[in-house]
Protein backbone atom coordinates (compact mmCIF):
# COMPACT_ATOMS: atom_id res chain seq x y z
CA UNK A 1 0.00 0.00 0.00
CA UNK A 2 2.69 2.61 0.85
CA UNK A 3 4.76 1.25 -2.49
CA UNK A 4 1.49 2.84 -4.21
CA UNK A 5 1.41 5.61 -2.41
CA UNK A 6 4.66 6.74 -3.02
CA UNK A 7 4.49 5.44 -6.77
CA UNK A 8 1.43 7.66 -7.05
CA UNK A 9 3.05 10.44 -5.60
CA UNK A 10 6.25 10.42 -7.90
CA UNK A 11 3.52 9.78 -11.33
CA UNK A 12 2.07 13.19 -10.12
CA UNK A 13 5.23 14.98 -9.68
CA UNK A 14 6.67 14.35 -13.09
CA UNK A 15 3.56 14.33 -14.63
CA UNK A 16 3.46 17.74 -13.84
CA UNK A 17 6.75 19.11 -14.99
CA UNK A 18 6.42 16.74 -18.26
CA UNK A 19 2.99 18.23 -19.35
CA UNK A 20 4.00 22.01 -19.68
CA UNK A 21 7.85 22.41 -19.46
CA UNK A 22 8.41 20.31 -22.77
CA UNK A 23 6.03 22.59 -24.66
CA UNK A 24 6.85 26.10 -22.80
CA UNK A 25 9.11 26.93 -25.72
CA UNK A 26 6.56 26.72 -28.72
CA UNK A 27 3.72 28.13 -26.40
CA UNK A 28 5.92 31.33 -25.50
CA UNK A 29 6.82 31.99 -29.43
CA UNK A 30 3.25 30.79 -30.86
CA UNK A 31 1.24 32.25 -27.99
CA UNK A 32 2.93 35.00 -26.02
CA UNK A 33 4.99 35.78 -29.59
CA UNK A 34 8.33 36.14 -26.57
CA UNK A 35 11.68 36.60 -27.91
CA UNK A 36 14.62 33.97 -27.91
CA UNK A 37 15.81 36.09 -25.07
CA UNK A 38 12.31 36.11 -23.38
CA UNK A 39 12.56 32.44 -23.60
CA UNK A 40 15.72 32.43 -22.15
CA UNK A 41 14.35 34.57 -19.45
CA UNK A 42 11.30 31.93 -18.65
CA UNK A 43 13.12 28.72 -19.08
CA UNK A 44 16.26 29.89 -16.21
CA UNK A 45 13.53 29.80 -14.04
CA UNK A 46 14.20 26.52 -13.54
CA UNK A 47 18.05 27.49 -12.27
CA UNK A 48 16.54 30.21 -10.26
CA UNK A 49 14.32 27.83 -8.44
CA UNK A 50 17.03 25.14 -8.29
CA UNK A 51 19.46 27.76 -6.49
CA UNK A 52 16.53 28.55 -4.12
CA UNK A 53 15.62 25.04 -3.13
CA UNK A 54 18.91 24.59 -0.78
CA UNK A 55 17.54 27.26 1.07
CA UNK A 56 14.35 26.01 1.55
CA UNK A 57 14.49 22.07 2.00
CA UNK A 58 18.37 22.67 4.05
CA UNK A 59 17.15 25.43 6.26
CA UNK A 60 13.01 25.08 6.83
CA UNK A 61 12.38 21.48 5.81
CA UNK A 62 14.92 19.73 7.03
CA UNK A 63 14.39 21.49 10.67
CA UNK A 64 11.24 22.55 11.16
CA UNK A 65 8.16 21.09 9.42
CA UNK A 66 7.15 17.35 8.01
CA UNK A 67 8.38 17.22 4.32
CA UNK A 68 5.23 15.40 3.00
CA UNK A 69 3.30 18.85 4.88
CA UNK A 70 5.68 21.20 2.60
CA UNK A 71 5.21 18.88 -0.18
CA UNK A 72 1.54 19.74 0.23
CA UNK A 73 1.94 23.51 0.58
CA UNK A 74 4.04 23.91 -1.88
CA UNK A 75 2.17 21.93 -4.30
CA UNK A 76 -0.87 23.67 -3.83
CA UNK A 77 0.81 26.88 -4.42
CA UNK A 78 1.52 25.86 -7.46
CA UNK A 79 -1.87 25.00 -8.76
CA UNK A 80 -2.54 28.85 -7.68
CA UNK A 81 0.60 29.68 -10.00
CA UNK A 82 -0.10 27.18 -12.93
CA UNK A 83 -3.75 28.53 -13.26
CA UNK A 84 -2.35 31.91 -13.11
CA UNK A 85 0.03 30.99 -16.12
CA UNK A 86 -2.82 29.84 -18.20
CA UNK A 87 -4.59 33.11 -17.49
CA UNK A 88 -1.46 35.32 -18.61
CA UNK A 89 -1.98 36.75 -21.82
CA UNK A 90 1.55 38.41 -22.80
CA UNK A 91 5.44 37.58 -21.54
CA UNK A 92 5.20 40.48 -19.30
CA UNK A 93 2.04 39.27 -17.40
CA UNK A 94 3.28 35.41 -17.57
CA UNK A 95 7.03 35.92 -16.37
CA UNK A 96 6.60 36.89 -12.53
CA UNK A 97 3.63 33.66 -12.43
CA UNK A 98 6.35 30.74 -14.24
CA UNK A 99 9.40 32.32 -11.63
CA UNK A 100 7.12 31.96 -8.85
CA UNK A 101 6.04 28.50 -9.66
CA UNK A 102 9.65 27.51 -10.12
CA UNK A 103 10.56 28.65 -6.91
CA UNK A 104 7.78 26.45 -5.05
CA UNK A 105 8.05 23.38 -7.72
CA UNK A 106 11.89 23.06 -7.62
CA UNK A 107 12.13 22.09 -3.94
CA UNK A 108 9.54 19.34 -4.30
CA UNK A 109 12.03 16.91 -6.36
CA UNK A 110 14.13 16.61 -3.08
CA UNK A 111 11.01 16.69 -0.91
CA UNK A 112 9.68 13.66 -2.86
CA UNK A 113 13.12 12.03 -2.20
CA UNK A 114 12.75 12.58 1.14
CA UNK A 115 9.47 11.24 1.40
CA UNK A 116 10.50 7.83 -0.28
CA UNK A 117 13.72 7.29 1.54
CA UNK A 118 11.56 8.25 4.84
CA UNK A 119 9.70 5.17 4.44
CA UNK A 120 12.23 2.71 3.02
CA UNK A 121 14.14 -0.10 4.69
CA UNK A 122 17.02 -0.52 1.62
CA UNK A 123 16.97 2.11 -0.43
CA UNK A 124 19.06 1.10 -3.32
CA UNK A 125 16.64 -1.79 -3.56
CA UNK A 126 13.72 -0.16 -3.07
CA UNK A 127 13.63 3.41 -4.83
CA UNK A 128 14.19 2.36 -8.34
CA UNK A 129 10.94 0.82 -8.29
CA UNK A 130 9.36 3.97 -7.12
CA UNK A 131 11.12 6.57 -8.82
CA UNK A 132 10.31 4.87 -11.89
CA UNK A 133 7.06 6.00 -12.02
CA UNK A 134 8.31 9.85 -12.29
CA UNK A 135 9.43 8.77 -15.64
CA UNK A 136 6.15 7.43 -16.63
CA UNK A 137 4.47 10.53 -15.60
CA UNK A 138 6.22 12.23 -17.45
CA UNK A 139 5.96 10.13 -20.61
CA UNK A 140 1.80 9.99 -20.07
CA UNK A 141 2.14 13.86 -19.74
CA UNK A 142 3.49 14.16 -23.69
CA UNK A 143 1.64 11.03 -24.83
CA UNK A 144 -1.91 12.63 -23.66
CA UNK A 145 -0.65 16.51 -25.19
CA UNK A 146 0.01 14.70 -28.82
CA UNK A 147 -2.01 12.04 -29.09
CA UNK A 148 -5.16 12.21 -26.94
CA UNK A 149 -5.86 16.24 -26.65
CA UNK A 150 -3.66 16.52 -29.80
CA UNK A 151 -3.00 20.30 -28.45
CA UNK A 152 0.41 20.66 -29.88
CA UNK A 153 -0.81 19.78 -33.65
CA UNK A 154 -0.14 22.81 -35.95
CA UNK A 155 -3.92 24.01 -36.20
CA UNK A 156 -4.30 23.42 -32.02
CA UNK A 157 -1.40 25.41 -31.95
CA UNK A 158 -2.56 28.58 -33.71
CA UNK A 159 -5.94 28.30 -31.88
CA UNK A 160 -3.54 28.98 -28.70
CA UNK A 161 -4.44 25.17 -27.14
CA UNK A 162 -1.25 24.87 -25.97
CA UNK A 163 -2.63 27.35 -22.73
CA UNK A 164 -4.38 24.24 -21.80
CA UNK A 165 -1.90 21.93 -20.48
CA UNK A 166 -1.23 25.05 -17.93
CA UNK A 167 -4.64 23.92 -16.65
CA UNK A 168 -4.00 19.99 -16.88
CA UNK A 169 -1.05 20.56 -15.28
CA UNK A 170 -2.96 23.10 -12.28
CA UNK A 171 -5.27 20.29 -11.55
CA UNK A 172 -2.51 18.09 -11.42
CA UNK A 173 -0.63 19.71 -8.90
CA UNK A 174 -3.94 20.64 -7.21
CA UNK A 175 -4.11 16.67 -6.51
CA UNK A 176 -0.77 16.45 -5.52
CA UNK A 177 -0.69 19.24 -3.01
CA UNK A 178 -4.07 17.39 -1.38
CA UNK A 179 -2.32 13.90 -1.74
CA UNK A 180 0.16 14.66 0.22
CA UNK A 181 -1.23 15.49 3.41
CA UNK A 182 -2.39 11.52 2.86
CA UNK A 183 1.48 10.46 2.07
CA UNK A 184 3.28 9.03 5.08
CA UNK A 185 4.45 11.28 8.43
CA UNK A 186 8.23 12.42 7.58
CA UNK A 187 9.67 14.70 10.25
CA UNK A 188 12.41 16.72 10.15
CA UNK A 189 16.04 14.87 10.58
CA UNK A 190 17.75 17.70 11.08
CA UNK A 191 15.47 19.10 13.71
CA UNK A 192 17.41 20.47 17.21
CA UNK A 193 20.68 20.49 14.68
CA UNK A 194 22.64 23.67 13.66
CA UNK A 195 22.73 23.84 9.90
CA UNK A 196 24.29 26.85 8.45
CA UNK A 197 24.53 28.27 4.82
CA UNK A 198 27.56 26.58 4.45
CA UNK A 199 26.03 23.23 5.09
CA UNK A 200 22.99 24.04 2.73
CA UNK A 201 25.12 25.59 0.06
CA UNK A 202 27.41 22.59 0.26
CA UNK A 203 30.51 24.42 0.38
CA UNK A 204 32.27 22.06 2.23
CA UNK A 205 32.85 20.09 -0.81
CA UNK A 206 34.81 22.94 -2.55
CA UNK A 207 37.79 20.97 -0.73
CA UNK A 208 37.39 18.66 -3.67
CA UNK A 209 37.61 21.10 -6.06
CA UNK A 210 41.96 20.86 -5.10
CA UNK A 211 41.68 17.39 -7.05
CA UNK A 212 42.78 18.47 -10.41
CA UNK A 213 40.74 15.65 -12.08
CA UNK A 214 37.19 16.43 -10.30
CA UNK A 215 38.01 20.08 -11.40
CA UNK A 216 38.19 19.60 -15.14
CA UNK A 217 34.94 17.05 -14.88
CA UNK A 218 33.42 19.71 -12.69
CA UNK A 219 33.96 22.67 -14.83
CA UNK A 220 32.89 20.08 -17.63
CA UNK A 221 29.57 19.80 -15.74
CA UNK A 222 29.16 22.93 -15.94
CA UNK A 223 30.05 23.97 -19.15
CA UNK A 224 28.26 21.25 -21.15
CA UNK A 225 24.64 22.17 -19.51
CA UNK A 226 25.03 24.92 -22.10
CA UNK A 227 24.39 22.47 -24.84
CA UNK A 228 21.18 21.02 -22.45
CA UNK A 229 19.73 24.32 -22.21
CA UNK A 230 19.38 24.33 -26.06
CA UNK A 231 17.07 21.37 -25.54
CA UNK A 232 14.89 21.93 -22.98
CA UNK A 233 14.21 25.29 -24.43
CA UNK A 234 14.04 24.85 -28.43
CA UNK A 235 13.40 21.13 -29.11
CA UNK A 236 9.79 21.16 -29.36
CA UNK A 237 9.48 24.32 -30.58
CA UNK A 238 12.01 23.32 -33.89
CA UNK A 239 10.35 20.36 -34.56
CA UNK A 240 6.53 21.90 -34.44
CA UNK A 241 7.92 24.81 -36.55
CA UNK A 242 9.31 22.33 -39.07
CA UNK A 243 6.21 20.20 -39.27
CA UNK A 244 6.96 16.98 -37.19
CA UNK A 245 3.50 15.67 -36.26
CA UNK A 246 2.63 14.84 -32.58
CA UNK A 247 6.13 16.67 -31.40
CA UNK A 248 5.39 16.44 -27.81
CA UNK A 249 4.26 12.59 -27.97
CA UNK A 250 7.45 11.92 -29.97
CA UNK A 251 9.66 13.01 -27.44
CA UNK A 252 9.17 10.95 -24.74
CA UNK A 253 11.19 8.48 -26.61
CA UNK A 254 13.84 10.75 -24.71
CA UNK A 255 12.35 9.45 -21.47
CA UNK A 256 11.57 5.78 -22.56
CA UNK A 257 15.64 5.79 -23.66
CA UNK A 258 16.36 6.97 -20.23
CA UNK A 259 14.93 4.41 -18.36
CA UNK A 260 16.53 1.75 -21.08
CA UNK A 261 20.14 3.31 -20.88
CA UNK A 262 19.70 3.46 -17.28
CA UNK A 263 19.89 -0.12 -16.97
CA UNK A 264 23.05 -0.06 -19.46
CA UNK A 265 24.89 2.26 -17.44
CA UNK A 266 26.10 0.26 -14.69
CA UNK A 267 27.92 -2.28 -17.80
CA UNK A 268 29.43 0.57 -19.49
CA UNK A 269 30.90 1.89 -15.97
CA UNK A 270 32.33 -1.65 -15.20
CA UNK A 271 33.63 -2.07 -18.30
CA UNK A 272 35.07 1.39 -19.44
CA UNK A 273 35.66 2.94 -17.10
CA UNK A 274 34.03 6.51 -15.58
CA UNK A 275 36.19 8.40 -18.55
CA UNK A 276 35.38 6.44 -21.02
CA UNK A 277 31.64 6.66 -19.79
CA UNK A 278 31.64 10.48 -19.23
CA UNK A 279 33.04 10.78 -22.69
CA UNK A 280 30.16 8.28 -24.48
CA UNK A 281 27.76 10.93 -22.76
CA UNK A 282 29.40 13.73 -24.01
CA UNK A 283 29.81 12.54 -28.16
CA UNK A 284 26.27 11.92 -27.74
CA UNK A 285 25.54 15.68 -26.99
CA UNK A 286 27.59 16.15 -30.02
CA UNK A 287 25.80 13.85 -32.42
CA UNK A 288 22.46 14.50 -30.99
CA UNK A 289 22.56 18.18 -31.96
CA UNK A 290 24.68 17.45 -35.69
CA UNK A 291 21.47 15.55 -36.32
CA UNK A 292 19.24 18.10 -35.13
CA UNK A 293 21.35 20.24 -37.89
CA UNK A 294 20.85 18.45 -40.55
CA UNK A 295 17.69 16.57 -40.35
CA UNK A 296 13.98 17.18 -41.54
CA UNK A 297 10.45 16.19 -41.16
CA UNK A 298 10.79 14.24 -44.36
CA UNK A 299 13.01 12.12 -45.50
CA UNK A 300 15.43 13.32 -42.41
CA UNK A 301 12.97 12.23 -40.21
CA UNK A 302 14.62 9.58 -38.59
CA UNK A 303 17.64 11.67 -37.73
CA UNK A 304 15.42 13.78 -35.86
CA UNK A 305 13.66 10.96 -33.91
CA UNK A 306 17.48 9.24 -33.26
CA UNK A 307 18.56 12.23 -31.79
CA UNK A 308 15.57 12.48 -29.70
CA UNK A 309 16.44 8.61 -28.74
CA UNK A 310 20.45 9.46 -27.87
CA UNK A 311 18.79 11.21 -24.56
CA UNK A 312 19.24 8.42 -22.45
CA UNK A 313 23.23 8.27 -23.65
CA UNK A 314 23.35 12.08 -23.17
CA UNK A 315 21.58 12.04 -19.56
CA UNK A 316 22.87 9.18 -17.79
CA UNK A 317 26.08 8.28 -19.50
CA UNK A 318 27.23 11.87 -18.26
CA UNK A 319 24.76 13.34 -15.60
CA UNK A 320 23.92 10.02 -13.63
CA UNK A 321 27.96 8.99 -13.97
CA UNK A 322 28.53 12.21 -13.31
CA UNK A 323 26.91 11.84 -9.54
CA UNK A 324 28.03 8.24 -9.20
CA UNK A 325 31.81 9.71 -9.27
CA UNK A 326 31.07 12.55 -7.15
CA UNK A 327 29.95 10.28 -4.66
CA UNK A 328 32.95 7.84 -5.09
CA UNK A 329 35.53 11.01 -4.80
CA UNK A 330 33.53 12.38 -1.96
CA UNK A 331 33.85 10.07 0.87
CA UNK A 332 31.25 9.17 3.58
CA UNK A 333 31.69 12.78 5.70
CA UNK A 334 30.98 15.08 3.00
CA UNK A 335 29.04 13.18 0.04
CA UNK A 336 25.45 15.15 0.33
CA UNK A 337 27.33 18.20 0.29
CA UNK A 338 29.34 17.06 -2.71
CA UNK A 339 25.68 16.37 -4.22
CA UNK A 340 24.22 19.29 -3.52
CA UNK A 341 27.43 21.50 -4.92
CA UNK A 342 27.51 19.24 -8.16
CA UNK A 343 23.86 20.17 -8.54
CA UNK A 344 23.47 23.88 -7.76
CA UNK A 345 26.47 24.30 -10.16
CA UNK A 346 24.79 22.50 -12.99
CA UNK A 347 21.16 22.84 -12.95
CA UNK A 348 21.80 26.11 -10.79
CA UNK A 349 24.75 28.28 -12.32
CA UNK A 350 25.38 26.20 -15.67
CA UNK A 351 21.98 25.76 -16.72
CA UNK A 352 21.07 29.57 -16.35
CA UNK A 353 24.36 30.85 -18.29
CA UNK A 354 22.78 27.98 -20.79
CA UNK A 355 19.26 29.21 -21.29
CA UNK A 356 20.59 32.84 -21.84
CA UNK A 357 23.14 31.82 -24.29
CA UNK A 358 20.34 30.07 -25.85
CA UNK A 359 18.03 32.58 -25.78
CA UNK A 360 20.58 35.44 -27.78
CA UNK A 361 21.68 32.25 -30.20
CA UNK A 362 17.99 31.96 -31.26
CA UNK A 363 16.95 35.78 -31.12
CA UNK A 364 20.46 35.76 -33.89
CA UNK A 365 18.87 33.12 -36.27
CA UNK A 366 15.58 34.43 -35.89
CA UNK A 367 14.44 35.65 -39.22
CA UNK A 368 10.85 37.25 -40.23
CA UNK A 369 8.60 34.06 -40.41
CA UNK A 370 10.71 31.21 -38.50
CA UNK A 371 14.61 30.10 -37.50
CA UNK A 372 17.36 29.20 -39.34
CA UNK A 373 17.36 25.90 -37.39
CA UNK A 374 20.54 24.68 -38.54
CA UNK A 375 22.69 27.16 -37.37
CA UNK A 376 21.17 27.57 -34.20
CA UNK A 377 21.50 23.46 -33.35
CA UNK A 378 25.55 23.80 -35.02
CA UNK A 379 25.99 25.96 -31.97
CA UNK A 380 25.20 23.55 -28.99
CA UNK A 381 27.60 20.78 -31.34
CA UNK A 382 30.32 22.91 -31.65
CA UNK A 383 30.17 23.31 -27.98
CA UNK A 384 29.89 20.06 -26.41
CA UNK A 385 32.73 18.69 -29.11
CA UNK A 386 34.77 21.59 -27.52
CA UNK A 387 33.79 20.69 -23.64
CA UNK A 388 34.61 16.79 -24.88
CA UNK A 389 38.41 17.57 -26.51
CA UNK A 390 39.04 19.74 -23.28
CA UNK A 391 37.81 16.58 -20.89
CA UNK A 392 39.29 13.85 -23.24
CA UNK A 393 42.79 16.10 -23.07
CA UNK A 394 42.65 17.03 -19.06
CA UNK A 395 40.79 14.13 -17.59
CA UNK A 396 43.41 11.12 -16.62
CA UNK A 397 42.12 8.00 -16.15
CA UNK A 398 41.48 6.98 -12.75
CA UNK A 399 39.84 3.88 -10.99
CA UNK A 400 36.83 4.41 -8.43
CA UNK A 401 34.24 2.23 -6.70
CA UNK A 402 31.04 3.23 -8.62
CA UNK A 403 29.30 0.97 -7.05
CA UNK A 404 27.47 0.15 -10.01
Amino acid sequence: MITLRLSTMMFLQFFIWGGWFVTLGTYLASTLSASGSQMGMAFSTQSWGAIIAPFIVGLIADRFFNAERILGVLHLCGAVLMYMMYQAGDFTTFYPYVLGYMIAYMPTLALVNSVAFGQMTNPSKEFGKIRVWGTVGWIVAGLLISYVFSWDSTSAIADGMLRNTFMLCAIASLALGIFSFTLPATPPKAAGQKTGLRDVLGLDALALLKDKNFFIFFLSSVLICIPLAFYYQNANPFLTEIGVENATGKMTLGQVSEVLFMLALPVFLNKFGIKATLLIGMAAWVIRYALFAFGNADEGLFMLIVGIALHGICYDFFFVSGQIYTDAKAGDRIKSAAQGLITLATYGVGMLIGFAVAGKITDEYTTATSHSWQDIWLFPAGFAAVVLIIFLMLFKSEKVSTNA
